[in-house]
């Protein structure tokens, strides 16, 4: 289907983040919008008042008349519907056109130079640093984006000039094939979504293919030392980075103060005392990793390096709610075993003589099972550890997987305890509270407001 003929587009899941910049796209394009999704949330609020429109009964009557035209409508997919959706075998049956997110996205971006971000863990926030590398630049972009950035307030920027479309690129049931970059990040290759691939090493060939889509002429970014042997075609660059070493690398790292200052260096290119406008430790391979593909596409070193300093960081990303000399309060949607390893070390390297609490929320029963170990791994450079409830997402319960089996591996002499996510507030009452973040995907991030609020009351009051 071509995306300029078609008049209307039904979202069946239109309130996830990644959704949810497609349906931006659309209303921007005039486009008549609407769609489905489960629950009410800041953000389907958001997308009405924009223009969509939105129910949260799965009922096929409720699809708008103007989505009723097969010939002129285009049905969007998320991967978390269930097949049996009703609304989605109402379109099954009367022979619509049903496209994933990224066949979507492969669509608009056929026409376009795609600069994607795959990879377990990373994606988002170096995608969306590099957004705003190019979207501040002289260059420009458009951009699809899987978190919210904090400089745009939006998952979604737009440009009617600029050749380049900045994509993060998601694994998950291998939609990424669909894309066809012309360069392309890949931060990580950790096995996960082990309930859709079966097999460590079939995730592995599944960016192996990935890697083939790359367009001649463009190249590979790929991160020093993962475990992949890229599969590219002739006439594709392939470049390495990492934090310390490779094609691309950071040298001469100042941490201090709460401030972090780099130098960026690569083939012909050096950029002095940039400064991280997100000053967390991670970020310093997110960055060099988004400031290549910047150069690489030509972004100054001017436009870079302020660029890199008024980066503000993506919601849910390291995403400090309080920061002083008293408390420190963050949220973070990492939510697989390197993820949270991550997020632990750059905090502590942060915070290195304070008590460091975690509030985790295990993301998806499977990934529970097949990862509990290294979960409790991680959590274990912790100071102390609460753990709720597993968020079910798309699955059923799996007999015997609870939080249980991650609380029962932790580390000896750990402060840990478990409770249901509506006691959090209860259980945060009587704790010495230092450094608290809260860890997952789920819906934990609900409690978030909260729990700023109740630390910052807990401030507010004269200390004795």
């Amino acid at each position: 289907m071509n995306i300029e003929t078609i008049k209307s587009v039904y979202f069946v899941g239109a309130g996830g983040i990644g959704m949810s910049a497609l349906v931006r796209y659309f209303l921007s394009r005039g486009k008549f919008v609407a769609g489905y999704d489960r629950t009410p949330s800041e953000l389907t609020e958001c997308l009405i008042a924009e223009g969509a429109q939105i129910h949260y009964e799965e009922d096929a009557d409720l699809i708008p008349e103007e989505c009723k035209d097969k010939e002129s409508t285009l049905v969007v997919l998320t991967p978390a519907v269930p097949q049996e959706h009703a609304e989605l075998v109402y379109f099954r049956n009367n022979g619509f056109e049903i496209q994933k997110r990224a066949q979507v996205l492969g669509t608009i971006t056929h026409s376009s130079k795609g600069l994607c971000v795959a990879g377990t863990h990373g994606k988002t926030t170096t995608s969306t640093m590099t957004a705003h590398l190019l979207h501040q630049s002289h260059v420009g972009c458009t951009a699809f984006l899987g978190g919210i950035s904090k400089n745009y307030g939006t998952n979604l920027l737009l440009s009617k000039t600029s050749p380049y479309t900045v994509i993060e690129a998601d694994e998950f049931d291998r939609s990424f094939h669909w894309l066809s970059p012309f360069m392309s990040v890949i931060t990580s290759t950790d096995p996960d979504h082990l309930d859709i691939y079966g097999t460590a090493e079939a995730y592995l060939e599944s960016f192996e293919h990935y890697t083939t889509l790359i367009q001649p002429g463009g190249a590979l970014i790929i991160r020093k030392g993962i475990s992949l042997q890229p599969q590219v075609q002739q006439g594709v660059k392939v470049y390495t980075y990492s934090r310390d070493e490779g094609d691309f690398h950071a040298e001469n790292i100042r941490i201090g103060n709460g401030e972090i200052f780099i130098d960026f260096v690569g083939p012909e290119v050096r950029i002095n005392d940039i400064q991280l406008g997100v000053p967390i430790s991670i970020n310093i391979e997110n960055g060099v990793a988004a400031m290549a593909l910047a150069h690489l596409n030509g972004v100054t070193n001017e436009e870079i390096k302020q660029g890199m300093a008024s980066f503000h960081g993506v919601d849910r990303r390291f995403d400090f709610k309080i920061k002083n000399d008293r408390v420190v309060f963050l949220s973070d949607y990492a939510h697989h075993p390197s993820e949270i390893k991550q997020s632990v070390l750059s905090i502590r390297e942060l915070y290195k003589d304070k008590k460091i609490t975690a509030i985790f929320q295990p993301h998806l029963y499977t990934r529970t099972r097949d990862f509990y170990k290294d979960f409790a791994s991680s959590l274990s450079l912790l100071d102390e550890v609460i753990l709720v409830d597993i968020y079910p997402a798309r699955e059923q319960p799996i007999p015997g997987v609870t939080s249980q089996l991650i609380y029962d591996n932790l580390r000896p002499g750990i402060e840990k305890c478990m409770c249901k996510k509506e006691e959090i507030l209860n259980i945060l009452e009587n704790k010495n509270i230092e450094v608290l973040i809260t860890l997952g995907a789920g819906d934990i991030d609900n409690y978030v407001p909260s729990i700023t609020e109740k630390l910052n009351t807990r401030l507010n009051k004269p200390q004795s």
